[in-house]
């Protein structure tokens, strides 16, 4: 069960303190982009966004997106954004997480998602820092929706563990 427990909990992108991550020895931001950055399947990026991405990379932060999704989607944020991208993130073809592994330590790198089942435990598999974050949206793909099931069944295990509670957010 520990590897769905996210190291930070925080109600969005725009709660988390960077600062203070940055104090930690983080270098390195994975952000996931749909329902984290943005809804499913949109492709509208508010000023809001870019001006988060501007202050992270004034902080020292570099921050790069990632998808389970085509490369043309994470292609069209990387531009807009000025990151670096990665798509199929989760394929068992994708060697990403070797390449920015590369440039950084694990100690460096944090990852921002908001699925236990994909991103939060993706994370803890490489032993990086985990932040999850509420979905944007309750609109989920086919597979997504079905790993939200999975998911409330872990974070009713969670919560009766006093693992984690939804809604309980911590740094």
């Amino acid at each position: 069960m520990d590897k769905f427990v996210p190291d930070i909990y925080q109600k969005s992108i725009n709660t988390i303190d960077y600062k203070k991550l940055y104090n930690r020895g983080i270098r390195c931001i994975l952000f996931d982009i749909n329902n984290t950055l943005v809804s499913k399947d949109s492709k509208i990026i508010d000023n809001k966004l870019k001006e988060l991405f501007e202050s992270i990379k004034k902080i020292g932060i570099k921050p790069v997106i990632y998808a389970n999704t085509f490369k043309k989607r994470v292609n069209y944020f990387m531009n807009e954004l000025g990151c670096d991208g990665y798509s199929h993130v989760h394929s068992i073809f994708n060697n990403s997480m070797d390449h920015i592994l590369e440039d950084y330590k694990e100690s460096e790198i944090a990852l921002v998602g908001d699925e236990m089942i994909n991103d939060i435990s993706y994370g803890n598999k490489y032993g990086i820092t985990t932040i999850l974050v509420n979905p944007i949206s309750t609109y989920d793909g086919f597979l997504s929706c079905s790993r939200r099931g999975k998911e409330k069944r872990v974070m009713t295990k969670l919560r009766n563990n006093n693992l984690f509670v939804k809604g309980r957010y911590y740094e």
